[in-house]
């Protein structure tokens, strides 16, 4: 039993101060599986899974100083697929209910979560143990012996890894980046989001990216950085391109938490009209790798806690901090172009691996946000955009074509 109360993290005080009608602060994860989903047998499997994993049965509450979440002892549900993706999560007509839900469609299984309660890596872990309940219900006695994902202590899943880890380091002065270049156009209307997920093969792009000697992430962020530039007015092109990758930050400290435990770093560049992906993955690459050096991530951890730290905060009543944290929020927004989020290969026991297709990705967000996960040989980039035009997206796959990698891209539909 998780315990009864306990208050978000700083990560979630942003989300929670930030959330919009375009940007719920949602995520979703998929499961694609080799056959069709029995929603019976799922809901067995999600009423096991929530028994597994108490610290997500709860809600949303909104005291003096702070927001806080309370154990619950509702049942989640399962239903068929009727929203668009990311949905609201916490909402006033939500009020007091769970705030992850679980949907079905053909053989796919979605998770959303609201991200206060937890980032990526946790939510992976919640579906992993989904759906090895739903494949062991569905095929009993062949795979009983599969363990569960969920193998870390309650309490730590539980922690809050910014608090445990601070340690006050400061970080050694920084010059001011430059605000960076923000797409243009049209957003869509009615606070809609379009969704792409495109597949590619993770042995091509490891392949090409170690023929350009980078990683799969600078491969894949210098190749959005052009296909942004390419788009970029002439009058604006002395702008840098700023990509914002969020970091796991478990790589960096000994924390099995199942709550928000990540920070995002900044690749900027100014490209050239004679730049190609032989110029910009070197400099993306080597920028990115002086950004991960562990002791720049785990100065900018300890920055951004160190507010909690600070004497007179406490007190201050929430809606004035959530006024401070949206304005600080707006002034980090004008060093970011798009966002690019790399988590990495998902792995699961081998005996379930014939039963499963594929994973995948998605985040709401208020311009262009990226997702990419692996299984197997299947690397898909699940995009979140709120522009009208297609055109980056459509100049990022021609290059990935290009380069002679094979492309298949899905869109849902939206009114425009």
């Amino acid at each position: 039993m998780a315990q009864a109360w306990y208050k978000v993290d700083n990560v979630a005080k942003v989300f929670l101060a930030t959330t919009t009608r375009r940007d719920p602060r949602v995520f979703r994860i998929c499961c694609t599986l080799t056959e069709e989903i029995d929603p019976d047998t799922l809901n067995e499997a999600l009423r096991r899974t929530a028994q597994e994993w108490p610290q997500f049965q709860v809600t949303l509450h909104r005291g003096l100083f702070w927001h806080y979440f309370e154990s619950t002892d509702q049942v989640p549900v399962a239903k068929e697929e009727n929203k668009e993706p990311c949905a609201p999560l916490y909402v006033p007509e939500r009020r007091n209910q769970l705030i992850y839900r679980v949907s079905y469609f053909g053989a796919r299984i979605n998770l959303e979560m609201f991200h206060a309660m937890t980032d990526g890596n946790g939510g992976f872990l919640f579906l992993k143990s989904l759906v090895r309940n739903y494949l062991m219900l569905r095929h009993p006695g062949t795979l009983d012996s599969v363990p569960t994902p969920n193998s870390a202590s309650e309490a730590d899943l539980e922690q809050d890894s910014f608090k445990n880890f601070y340690e006050g380091t400061r970080r050694a002065s920084q010059t001011k980046p430059p605000k960076a270049y923000h797409l243009r156009g049209a957003r869509l209307p009615y606070d809609q989001l379009q969704y792409f997920e495109g597949h590619l093969h993770v042995k091509e792009v490891l392949d090409r990216a170690r023929t350009l000697g980078v990683s799969l992430s600078s491969y894949l962020g210098a190749s959005l950085m052009l296909a942004i530039y390419s788009e970029m007015p002439a009058m604006e092109r002395r702008k840098p391109i700023s990509i914002s990758l969020p970091v796991n930050l478990r790589n960096y400290y000994p924390s099995e938490t199942a709550r928000n435990f990540f920070n995002s770093v900044y690749v900027t560049h100014t490209l050239t009209d004679g730049d190609t992906l032989e110029t910009v993955a070197p400099v993306f690459d080597a920028k990115l790798k002086e950004i991960l050096h562990p002791e720049n991530i785990k100065a900018q951890m300890d920055e951004y806690e160190k507010l909690e730290h600070m004497p007179g905060i406490r007190p201050v009543p929430l809606f004035i901090k959530n006024a401070a944290v949206r304005f600080f929020t707006h002034l980090e927004d004008q060093h970011v172009t798009a966002v690019l989020s790399n988590m990495g290969r998902v792995d699961v026991a081998e005996e379930l691996r014939p039963y499963i297709k594929q994973f995948a990705a998605f985040s709401s967000c208020e311009g262009l946000f990226t997702c990419v996960s692996s299984y197997g040989d299947n690397l898909v980039l699940g995009t979140a955009s709120s522009l009208r035009s297609t055109n980056v997206l459509r100049r990022l796959y021609r290059g990935f074509a290009k380069e002679g990698l094979a492309v298949t891209l899905y869109a849902t539909e939206v009114e425009k």
